[in-house]
C-alpha cells in the first residue's frame, strides 16, 4: 500500500503542477489575453479571439496523447511525466515573458499560438500517465478512490492558478495589464523544479514492469488501440463531452460571462475558486462510491446533472446574488462535474488492456477535448455576441450531457477488471465475467 500511497502523491503533486500551467492560460485569456494581444475595440471580439488561442491548444493535445501515449506504453509510464511537466514549466514561463500586439504587432499572437501549441502537446501526453501512475498500482477495490487523486491534482492546479491570478489582479489595472500578469506565468518555472524533483523519485507502475518482463508491448501501441478497441475509444470521447465540455463552460466562460453582465471578476473568481476547492474533496467521495456501486452509475450522477442543471445555472449567475452565484457553481462544479471526473481515471483506464493502455486512454481522452473544453469558451461567447443571451449556451451545455449519458448507458461496467488483461477479476460473485476494450 505504501507504494500505492507514494505514486498517489506524486501524481497528484505532479499533475497540480502542470495544470497550473495549463489552466493559467485560460483564466489570463478571459480577463487580459484580448486587450493586449489582439487588437479590436470591442471587448467580446478581442475575447473570442483569446479563446481561439485557448482552443489551440486542445486541439494540439490528441497529438501529445498519441505521442507520449506511444512511448508509454513502449518505455514506460514515468519517463513521459518527466518529459511533459519540463515542456509545459519552459512554455508557461516563456509566455510570461512574451511582449505584446504593441511591442511587436502581429508577431505576439503567433508566438502566443506557438507557445500554446506546446502546451497542449505536453497536458496531451500528462493526463494518461498521471492516472496511469496511480490506477495500475492501486488495489482492485480501491482503484477508483485513489486514481481520483491524479484529478484532485487537476483540480488543485486550477485553484492554485486562479488564486494566484486572483492575487495580481488586486493590483491598480495598469500595473496588472502591463506587468503584474505575467507573475504567475514566470512561477511555472519554479513550480516545475519543484515537480520534477518528486517525479524524479517515484518508481514505475508493476503493470508496465509485468508487460515489459512478459515481452508483451506492441511495436505501434496507438495504431493497435484504434485497431482492436475503438469502442472503448469513442466511449471515452463520449463520456468526456459533458465532464471537459461543461468544465469550461463552469470554470472558464462563466468568469467572461460574469463581467460582461456586470458581475466583478473577483467575486466569481472566488465563488469558482471554492467550488474547485469543495470538488477536491467531492470527487474522492463520488471516487469511493464507484468502487462499491459501479463506475457507471456514479458517472451518470454528473451526466445527467449537467442536463438537468444548464438552465438553472445561467439563471442563478444573471441574478447577480453573491449566494446564487456560489449555488449555481458550487452545484455545477463540485456536484455534476466532481461525479464524472472523480470516477473517470479508473472507468477510463479499466476500458483498455494493458499493453495499449496510456495510448487508448489519452487518445479518447484528449480527442474529447477538442470537440469539448477546448471549443466550448469559444463557441459560447460566439453564442453570447450573436444572441446577447444566454439560453442558446445552456442549450449548449445540456447537448454535452445528452452526448455522454448516450456514451455511458453504451459502456460496459468496467468495476474490478485486470489492469494487465482487461479481465474482470469478480469482485462481488455472480459479477459477470467480461472483456472490456474489445472492438464494436
Amino acid at each position: 500500500m505504501s507504494r500505492t500511497r507514494r505514486a498517489a502523491t506524486a501524481s497528484l503533486i505532479g499533475s497540480a503542477l502542470e495544470w497550473y500551467d495549463f489552466f493559467l492560460y485560460g483564466t489570463a485569456a478571459a480577463l487580459v489575453f484580448g486587450p493586449l494581444f489582439f487588437t479590436g475595440d470591442d471587448s467580446l471580439i478581442g475575447t473570442i479571439a483569446a479563446f481561439g488561442t485557448f482552443a489551440i491548444g486542445f486541439i494540439a493535445r490528441p497529438f501529445g496523447g498519441v505521442i507520449f501515449g506511444h512511448f508509454g506504453d513502449r518505455l514506460g509510464r514515468k519517463s513521459m511525466l518527466v518529459i511533459t511537466l519540463m515542456m509545459m514549466g519552459v512554455c508557461t514561463a516563456l509566455i510570461g515573458l512574451l511582449p505584446t500586439h504593441a511591442q511587436i504587432g502581429i508577431w505576439a499572437p503567433v508566438l502566443l499560438v506557438a507557445l500554446r501549441v506546446v502546451q497542449g502537446i505536453a497536458v496531451g501526453g500528462e493526463w494518461g500517465g498521471a492516472v496511469l501512475l496511480i490506477s495500475e498500482n492501486a488495489p482492485p477495490s480501491r482503484r477508483g478512490f485513489f486514481s481520483a487523486f491524479s484529478q484532485v491534482g487537476v483540480t488543485l492546479g486550477f485553484i492554485l492558478s486562479s488564486s494566484v491570478f486572483a492575487l495580481v489582479s488586486l493590483l491598480p489595472k495598469d500595473d496588472f495589464l502591463s506587468w503584474g500578469w505575467r507573475i504567475p506565468f514566470l512561477l511555472g518555472l519554479l513550480l516545475m523544479i519543484a515537480g520534477l524533483v518528486i517525479r524524479m523519485k517515484v518508481q514505475e507502475t508493476p503493470v508496465f514492469e509485468e508487460l515489459q518482463s512478459e515481452d508483451a508491448q506492441v511495436r505501434y501501441p496507438a495504431l493497435e488501440a484504434i485497431k482492436t478497441q475503438r469502442k472503448s475509444i469513442l466511449i471515452a470521447v463520449g463520456a468526456r463531452m459533458a465532464e471537459n465540455g461543461g468544465s469550461y463552460i463552469f470554470a472558464v466562460f462563466s468568469l467572461a460571462y460574469g463581467v460582461h453582465i456586470g458581475i466583478s471578476s473577483g467575486v466569481i473568481l472566488t465563488a469558482i475558486i471554492g467550488a474547485n476547492i469543495l470538488e477536491t474533496f467531492t470527487m474522492v467521495g463520488f471516487a469511493a462510491l464507484s468502487d462499491r456501486i459501479g463506475r457507471r452509475p456514479v458517472y451518470l450522477i454528473g451526466a445527467v446533472g449537467v442536463i438537468v442543471w444548464a438552465l438553472p445555472f445561467f439563471l442563478l449567475l444573471n441574478t447577480k446574488s453573491t449566494p446564487m452565484i456560489w449555488l449555481a457553481l458550487v452545484v455545477a462544479i463540485a456536484g455534476c462535474h466532481g461525479a464524472m471526473i472523480g470516477t473517470q481515471p479508473s472507468f477510463f483506464s479499466e476500458l483498455f488492456t494493458g499493453k495499449v493502455r496510456y495510448s487508448g486512454l489519452s487518445i479518447g481522452h484528449e480527442v474529447a477535448a477538442i470537440f469539448a473544453g477546448g471549443v466550448a469558451p469559444l463557441i459560447a461567447t460566439a453564442l453570447l455576441a450573436w444572441s446577447g443571451t444566454y439560453w442558446p449556451i445552456a442549450l449548449y451545455l445540456a447537448c454535452f450531457g445528452v452526448l455522454s449519458t448516450i456514451a455511458v448507458i453504451k459502456a460496459p461496467e468496467t468495476r474490478g477488471v485486470d489492469p494487465v488483461s482487461g479481465v474482470d477479476t469478480v469482485l462481488d460473485p455472480p459479477h459477470p465475467v467480461q472483456k472490456v476494450g474489445e472492438p464494436a
